[in-house]
């Protein structure tokens, strides 16, 4: 479930679509995908088919292709953005449609505004239908387009049609903005970060004109008294958006805004007969901004609804205390501070920002908050590469899911905060902080045990962390991280890990060095933890144990089951490991868990009599000893061990066995049965271990220990009939 709720079945059948996609398909000459069959779609159900290719990443010329057809595929809201498609695609699938919207902003590749332009123009309908564009972070390419007729150039203005257009981060020139402002019934128009140097041409649109975000106009070459004249003369203006977020830097960024600032100051302590419709103004970044001039222009205003005063030292100015419709983007507060990140989630500095003062805000959260780690998860999703957007962002994602704040959460916002993580994690492999706030919080049994994510993925970088990074917090943190994760992989991607020789090598040697100090800390734990997991039924992992001293560092400290792999047994069989292990069984001042691994290596090693090459004294007392320790061993009450299947002791249950090997493996079977009963359950039917259990309590010769440790298990399994479980998430093996 989403913060919001359930996803909506038309969504969900859309998205199987999307993957499915190659099946209801045919391939055209030139590769593209045209559906074997289509029904004509409502117009709604093929926007947002659209809109999820492209959300789910599966948007390209080859994909788009579908809609060629676009008699039944008809788009009225097109969204490709950040799709990798060519102008010639566009032109196919998109072109014809006869269009309302278009965002084509931040497209990949060589796709050109002017590809865009003339292929909208190239439809008559188009040409009137179309009413908002987004180009945003496009390279518009002016120059390369054609002539109408020989005398007009097919520019913006061939747009008639056109109420909205977002056009920031391009080459906008002064040429092109005054052919925008030339359409009849031009509204809303964002030039943020664009090269325009004179804002003039808006006159041109001064009667229809009712937005404008002009944010970090960094070539913008007016005097203050001719901008404020231009911007006053826009009297249906409603949102002005003149904000700057380059207040991050030296004092060259004074020089680089002094005019746009001081044109900001003489429009909010001038007259309210300036712009005398505008009910929203964003100056965020904007210097020279003084608390008795915001509390002039509020209280002359009634009807203002947003004011962005984010890096200006004046949004803390009382004068919002008694203004309740009124929203501020800023960092006096809470409710500010999320208002900032909502508004410029696509702007960097201003997101770091905003990100900075919500890291305060959250140091001591004690209440769940979704919709805030909903506003974080998103700014990282927009800035991907940006080192400070990650590292602070990861800090505050941590702040909203310590303790158990985590568990309040919507799965799927967790699921999507981890991935977040992982990405961050993946980006800056060096930067010792954004790891370490990525460690604390995957450092959640919560979150580990019970969200989805990329496990194997998380293992990989974890394990890269810990052979890079030498710092005891950030190892200990690791550590238990791995100790987990590993055990939540499959036995394919378990053995696909332990291939890794160097994982193996990093483990070990945080074993030697806590063996070398005599230390028996948590860090030693889970690194034996993972060294259990990594080796259970992945015969390479087990084999690199041995050749990297596994077994002389496993004499000093014990909780490895290699014993698993028949064909490494023969190289456990030596007289002082084995005494060293039973040892271990034997002392009741260990704990619980270690003499537990110890009793399987030795259950292990004893239940096949001929490949036991040692004294036969020696195999008589660990069997007695085996049977008599186990008897003593109290459960412990939080999890302790994991197991992906039981096959490994069905050979240990057999009537024929020792009643100390059968005992190991019923009392492991009892114990985990009892901490996760209907998992496990399911697993003894699943796996036949069912009725193997039942012929051992039947058999004449099994010891009455075992028979009632058998019948308790028979008894839950009866209790919890079977069910089906997830073919992807199947618990793995994992101590603690």
């Amino acid at each position: 479930m989403d913060a919001e709720g359930p996803r909506a079945l038309s969504g969900l059948c859309l998205a199987q679509v999307c993957r499915c996609l190659d099946l209801l398909c045919v391939r055209r000459a030139d590769g593209s995908l045209s559906l074997s069959w289509a029904p004509v779609l409502p117009q709604e159900v093929a926007d947002q088919l659209l809109r999820e290719m492209a959300a789910d990443g599966r948007l390209s010329d080859r994909t788009i292709g579908i809609f060629r057809d676009y008699k039944k595929l008809r788009l009225r809201q097109a969204f490709i953005r950040c799709c990798p498609v060519s102008a010639e695609a566009f032109r196919l699938a998109l072109s014809p449609h006869r269009l309302q919207e278009l965002d084509a902003s931040w497209i990949p590749g060589n796709l050109t505004g002017a590809d865009i332009l003339s292929g909208l123009a190239s439809n008559p309908e188009c040409r009137h239908s179309l009413q908002r564009l987004s180009l945003n972070g496009l390279h518009l390419d002016w120059e390369s387009l054609g002539e109408d007729g020989g005398t007009r150039v097919k520019g913006f203005s061939s747009l008639q049609g056109l109420k909205g257009l977002a056009v920031a981060n391009t080459d906008l020139s002064d040429a092109v903005l005054e052919d925008i402002c030339s359409l009849p019934r031009l509204e809303s128009l964002d030039i943020s970060s664009s090269a325009v140097t004179d804002l003039t041409a808006l006159l041109e649109c001064r009667v229809t004109l009712r937005s404008l975000i002009a944010h970090r106009l960094w070539q913008l070459d007016m005097s203050p008294t001719r901008l404020l004249f231009v911007l006053s003369q826009l009297h249906s203006l409603r949102h002005l958006d003149f904000s700057d977020d380059r207040f991050v830097g030296s004092s060259t960024d004074d020089n680089a805004t002094g005019k746009e600032d001081e044109a900001v100051r003489q429009l909010l302590e001038g007259s309210p007969q300036v712009l005398p419709s505008l009910i929203s103004l964003d100056v965020s970044g904007r210097k020279r901004i003084s608390e008795a001039a915001i509390r002039a222009f509020v209280e002359a205003r009634s009807g203002l609804v947003f004011l962005g005063l984010l890096a200006t030292g004046v949004s803390s100015c009382d004068i919002f205390s008694s203004q309740r419709n009124l929203k501020v983007a800023g960092e006096a507060n809470e409710n500010q501070v999320c208002e900032a990140l909502r508004r410029y989630n696509e702007r960097e500095n201003f997101t770091q920002e905003a990100l900075i003062h919500l890291y305060n805000i959250t140091a001591n959260m004690d209440k769940p908050r979704p919709n805030i780690l909903k506003l974080v998860v998103s700014g990282m999703q927009s800035h991907l590469s940006s080192l400070h957007v990650q590292l602070v962002a990861t800090a505050c994602v941590f702040n909203l899911t310590t303790q158990d704040l985590a568990e309040s959460m919507p799965v799927h916002l967790l699921s999507s905060a981890v991935n977040q993580l992982l990405h961050a994690m993946n980006s800056f492999p060096n930067h010792q902080q954004v790891q370490k706030n990525c460690l604390l919080a995957l450092c959640s049994d919560y979150i580990l045990q019970d969200v989805p994510f990329d496990k194997y993925l998380a293992a990989k970088l974890v394990m890269s962390l810990l052979s890079s990074h030498e710092d005891p917090t950030l190892q200990r943190m690791a550590v238990a991280v791995i100790s987990i994760l590993v055990a939540k992989l499959s036995t394919e991607e378990t053995a696909q890990l332990g291939t890794d020789k160097s994982i193996m090598k990093q483990l070990l040697g945080i074993v030697q060095q806590k063996a070398m100090m005599g230390v028996v800390d948590t860090t030693l734990k889970f690194a034996l933890s993972a060294l259990w997991n990594l080796t259970d039924e992945t015969p390479t992992a087990a084999r690199h144990f041995i050749q990297c001293q596994g077994l002389e560092l496993y004499e000093e400290v014990l909780e490895n089951n290699i014993a698993e792999v028949v064909d490494l047994q023969g190289d456990l069989m030596e007289e002082d490991l084995l005494e060293h292990i039973l040892n271990l069984l034997q002392d009741s001042q260990v704990e619980v868990g270690v003499r537990y691994f110890a009793g399987g290596v030795l259950a292990q090693l004893t239940s096949r009599p001929e490949a036991w090459t040692l004294e036969e004294e020696l195999h008589t007392a660990i069997l007695e000893q085996l049977h008599a320790c186990i008897m003593t061993w109290i459960p412990p009450e939080r999890e302790m061990v994991s197991y992906r299947s039981f096959r490994p002791f069905i050979p240990l249950l057999q009537t024929s066995q020792p009643s100390g090997v059968q005992l190991w493996a019923a009392w492991a079977i009892h114990l985990v049965c009892s901490q996760n009963t209907t998992h496990y359950c399911s697993m003894l039917r699943s796996e036949g271990v069912v009725n193997l259990l039942r012929g051992l309590a039947a058999h004449t010769d099994t010891h009455s220990d075992i028979r009632r440790l058998v019948e308790l298990i028979l008894c839950m399994a009866d209790q919890h009939p079977s069910h089906t479980r997830p073919l992807n998430n199947q618990p793995g093996p994992q101590s603690s």
